[in-house]
């Protein structure tokens, strides 16, 4: 029966001498085992870290897998669709304009109260509350309807 992995390394390394020897490089029988050992175990973690690597290469290729049948299903209701996702890229283009007057608001605003914002929680809150959700609702907006928008033929 083989010894515990862990009881050799920990054998090794509690044995190790590091007095300075005056009889040459000859090795006794017990670093050759030691020596051994290191090689086995280095050969372990190379043949574990293939197998991760392995595992990583089959989840990248699902991964584009995924990304191939979404775009293909998204090209699929564009062709199917061809007035609507002419439809939402008009739209992109008209909220993409409302969305920089906007953050030209929000930056403005920023501006002109940057102290009673960095002073203030109560007045960072109110404008975290008046500015925050109505730009993550309009970003993500913008986003469903760009993915949906034809490209354009330029």
């Amino acid at each position: 029966m083989a010894d515990d992995p862990n009881k050799q390394l920990h054998s090794m390394f509690s044995s190790i001498d590091v007095t300075a020897s005056a009889g040459g490089d000859a090795k006794t029988p017990a670093e050759n085992q030691d020596g051994s050992l290191v090689v086995a175990l280095l050969r372990r973690m190379l043949a574990q870290q293939d197998k991760t690597n392995d595992l990583l290469q089959e989840l990248i290729q699902q991964g584009r897998l995924q990304q191939q049948a979404r775009q293909s299903e998204l090209e699929r209701w564009k062709q199917a669709n061809p007035e609507l996702s002419k439809s939402c890229r008009d739209a992109v283009d008209v909220l993409s304009d409302v969305q920089n007057e906007f953050l030209q608001s929000l930056t403005n605003e920023v501006d002109e109260n940057e102290y009673s914002l960095r002073d203030s929680d109560y007045m960072l809150q109110e404008f975290v509350d008046r500015y925050g959700p109505r730009l993550a609702h309009l970003n993500g907006v913008l986003q469903v309807l760009s993915q949906l928008a034809e490209k354009d033929s330029s």
